[in-house]
């Protein structure tokens, strides 16, 4: 026993964890009851020796297929038998023989026991077996779960894989599942720094962050559960059913997810083989991988074994516990047989010093030295890098009376497949390590944007400008011009101008005697500097960002760009309402971005509703903010909402349903809410909205944009500063996006800031939600977006800059768009041209130089001229505008 860590089990305030289950479970650390437990069990029972009767403990104990699983079970009943009313001579027995140093006979025969503790064991019995089981997997799936990432990442470098899809897993809208985030950022700080990462596209690599993180969360689940089981009371009276299907349910899942990681693991193993350079290494390597590494249908005969088991009609969870064990143990070996092949791919031939004439990672090993040596150690990435350190100081002197490269692989597999073990002595050291690179220094892992926020890569930037440009276009045809303001505004300029989303402002800290807030929206801001400047009339527009402190979704960010266009001043009936409509749907009508539809609406059309329905006046903003939330909930969760919450009667809330499911073609609907012995033609407010809408729908009818428009009673807008004709734009396509655009009229907003009143009227796009779209349509249609307008690429072959600043600067000064590149490697020239989509290429080699010539080569088209040196800008242009 000298060494090993000692597990307490029974002490007042103690816990019993999976790792020290499987620790005792496998011999690596023994068990001793705490002398506190010792002394209860012999207070309680000193009158419980009477009726004694011999009983054969193995028909009592958890028997099980392996010692390793039958250990761990006997430590799950010690624990729960010490919290009963026993003798101590049971839990001794069992722990002397968990203790006993034996992994095959536990030395438990027979045992005077009386009737309650012979009844106890009985009951015990099959909860212990099962959760010892898994204790076993809550341990196993935990250490696999970090150890496949580190494996995962190291044959992202053989495979040189595209990892780019691991920087874009989080949007910053909050859709991405957090396991899914998570793993790609572990992968990310193993691989910060990797040269060898490239651009092969392979499902093997780009599935990692999903499938890894499916067994995440799985683990978490199966973690909580067992935590829960071995930390409870013994339970033995009826109910035991009940939690055991529920770890099935779990174990289920976890199957599953451990079938979905060993799959991928296969393959990534099998890319990991070809990427073996030595072709001596490779053939052996193959042969071993084929005898010891389990099979895909093995694996799928597990997967199948364990889901027959869960639903057998005869229930046996231990039997189907076991089951998942042994798939357990078929995914950590093709997880440590990926170790192997891509430790080979990475570092076989450099190792061995065998096989002169073969290839690792593409370089000839007769190169290799020590400017190759030092190369090498600078490529992996800077976790990664450790790993391969680990192995290899693990393999230094392993490779005993070796003969040749064979015989020392042979050995190095042995090596590995006990160092990889869970149960190895060094097991512990290796996993640790893992979670120090991803866990334990913070300053090591790359940073992250805030949630709600993001980045924006160059060809995203190219569809924003786009659209930001025909945005601009759409806002001047109609004579608006530009207005900027800051991004923060005094904190009671826009308090009390949003209703209940009041308590998404972002609120600033104190700097200095002014309370301050992030802008909300453009409209409060804009009303501001209107008042403020004393102008009676004005059309602007402005795009720019605003914030608030949502919960991020798909197309919802806590930082996002609005563009406004805005009509203040006094003017012709409706008219500034109609060209407000009509840029709408001008602005997603040029944007392109597919089916649409405009939700219209007029506020005193809702307040006349209202009062009809029997709406206190002082309710009509609280319960409009209620209506609002239509789109994203059932009427039944809004009746709720507006009887329980905010006090209105039943019959109330019933009449607002009636009227909230009304839409259609405007001026059919009109027509119908004008009909004689209309409840709307006997309220004031409502009369004037319907006239209001007649004139407006008129104007959107000879325009031909009335097509778009639907006139919906359940619209609206749960901001406080509208007084007039509301708006709100939706997306009919295949995303759920909500609204990307709306408005409305605001003749009251002005004149808070101010003595005198401006009506207004405007409208917002959201344009982020409108590039997520724009984005989705490229994606689908395999579009490919070019980030620059670069037009020529002037490549020197060789080293001399200062020819690239002479070239580049007669062809910058004839208005060519141009970038250079200098570099002796003819290849390097062409990858940058065809990475960045450059149409032309002035090459100019020694050659060229001596002769006063330059090559214009024409991408596309394959083909080149040889031209004057000194006609170069000239002959260029002349191409370009062709």
């Amino acid at each position: 026993m000298a060494g090993l860590a000692v597990i307490r089990v029974g002490g007042k305030g103690s816990s019993l964890s999976s790792s020290a289950v499987y620790a005792v479970a496998n011999a690596l650390a023994h068990v001793t009851i705490d002398s506190s437990a010792l002394d209860r069990l012999s207070s309680s029972s000193s009158s419980a020796a009477a009726n004694l009767k011999p009983h054969h403990l193995v028909s009592l104990l958890p028997s099980l297929p392996s010692v390793q699983e039958s250990r761990a079970s006997l430590v799950v009943l010690l624990a729960k038998l010490l919290s009963l009313n026993i003798r101590t001579v049971l839990p001794v027995r069992i722990a002397a023989a968990l203790n006993s140093g034996s992994t095959q006979d536990l030395g438990l025969e027979t045992l005077d026991l009386t009737e309650e503790e012979a009844l106890a064991l009985e009951k015990l019995k099959d909860s212990s077996a099962l959760y010892g089981v898994c204790a076993l997997l809550d341990h196993q799936s935990a250490a696999l779960s970090t150890v496949s990432d580190a494996v995962a990442a190291l044959s992202c470098e053989a495979l040189k894989a595209d990892v780019a899809g691991f920087n874009s897993v989080d949007a910053g809208d909050g859709y991405a599942a957090k396991e899914v985030i998570g793993v790609a950022s572990d992968l990310k700080v193993l691989l910060n720094g990797s040269k060898l990462v490239g651009k092969v596209e392979t499902e093997a690599v780009s599935e990692i962050p999903k499938i890894h993180a499916s067994l995440r969360v799985q683990v978490k689940l199966v973690h909580a559960k067992t935590r829960e089981e071995l930390n409870s009371g013994a339970k033995v009276g009826k109910g035991g059913s009940r939690s055991a299907r529920s770890e099935r349910t779990a174990l289920l899942a976890l199957a599953a997810a451990l079938f979905d990681l060993g799959d991928y693991s296969l393959r990534r193993a099998k890319l990991d083989l070809e990427a073996v350079g030595s072709e001596s290494l490779c053939l052996r390597l193959v042969e071993l991988f084929g005898k010891q590494c389990p099979s895909g249908e093995s694996l799928r005969g597990g997967l199948k074994l364990v889901q027959e088991l869960a639903f057998e009609e005869e229930e046996n969870y231990v039997k189907f516990a076991h089951a998942v064990n042994v798939l357990m143990e078929l995914v950590w070996k093709i997880v440590t047989w990926e170790a192997i092949t891509v430790f080979v791919a990475l570092e076989g031939a450099e190792l061995s010093g065998k096989g002169q004439g073969g290839e690792v990672n593409g370089e000839v090993n007769a190169k290799a030295g020590k400017k190759s040596e030092k190369k090498k150690k600078a490529v992996l990435g800077k976790g990664t890098t450790v790993m391969v350190q680990l192995i290899k100081d693990k393999l230094q002197g392993e490779g005993g009376n070796a003969v040749d490269s064979s015989e020392l692989l042979e050995n190095w597999v042995k090596e590995l497949l006990l160092f990889l073990d869970p149960k190895s002595s060094e097991f512990d050291g290796l996993l640790n390590k893992v979670k120090e690179i991803v866990e334990s220094n913070e300053t090591r892992r790359l940073p992250k944007l805030p949630k709600g926020t993001r980045d924006f890569a160059k060809e995203q930037m190219t569809i924003r400008k786009k659209a930001f440009s025909i945005i601009e276009d759409v806002f001047e045809r109609h004579g608006a011009t530009a207005l900027d303001t800051p991004v923060f505004e005094l904190r009671d300029t826009l308090m009390g101008k949003y209703g209940e989303d009041s308590k998404l402002i972002y609120d600033l800290a104190d700097q200095g005697g002014e309370l301050s807030s992030l802008r909300y929206d453009l409209t409060v801001p804009f009303a501001r500097y209107v008042a403020m400047n004393g102008i009676t009339s004005f059309k602007r527009y402005q795009i720019a960002k605003v914030y608030r402190r949502d919960n991020p979704s798909k197309g919802r960010y806590r930082e996002f760009y609005q563009c406004d266009f805005d009509i203040a001043g006094q003017s012709e009936k409706m008219g500034p309402d109609f060209e407000a409509v009509y840029v709408l749907t001008e602005l997603l009508d040029e944007l392109n971005i597919g089916d649409y539809e405009v939700k219209l609406n007029h506020r005193k059309l809702l307040d006349g509703m209202l009062e009809i329905c029997g709406v206190p006046p002082e309710k009509f903003r609280t319960i409009c903010s209620s209506i609002d939330k239509l789109d994203k909930q059932s009427f039944e969760q809004i009746k709720k909402e507006m009887v329980e919450e905010k006090g209105l009667s039943v019959e109330t809330a019933d009449r607002i349903g009636t009227f909230v499911k009304e839409r259609g073609h405007p001026l059919e609907l009109l027509s119908k809410l004008k009909q004689e012995g209309s409840e709307f033609l006997e309220n004031n407010s409502s009369i004037d909205a319907l006239n209001d809408l007649e004139i407006l729908f008129k104007c959107l009818e000879k325009s031909q944009c009335i097509g778009k428009v639907v006139f919906d009673l359940s619209l609206a807008r749960g901001l406080d500063y509208y007084t007039g004709v509301i708006y709100e734009a939706v997306f009919k396509g295949g995303a759920q996006m909500g609204s990307i655009a709306a408005g409305g009229r605001y003749d009251n907003l002005i004149g808070m800031f101010g003595t005198k009143q401006v009506p207004a009227v405007g409208v917002s796009l959201g344009i982020e939600r409108v590039f997520a779209i724009m984005e989705q349509l490229h994606k689908d249609q395999n579009q490919t977006t070019r980030a620059t307008k670069t037009e020529v690429l002037v490549s020197i072959l060789g080293d001399d800059i200062g020819l690239a600043a002479e070239l580049s600067g007669e062809l910058w000064k004839g208005k060519v768009q141009a970038e250079f590149l200098v570099n002796k490697r003819v290849t390097k020239h062409f990858d940058r041209a065809k990475d960045s989509k450059i149409p032309w290429m002035i090459i100019v080699g020694e050659k060229e130089q001596n002769e006063g010539v330059v090559r214009l080569k024409n991408i596309a088209a394959g083909e080149e001229v040889v031209i004057q040196r000194s006609d170069i800008v000239e002959e260029l242009k002349k191409r370009l505008n062709a």
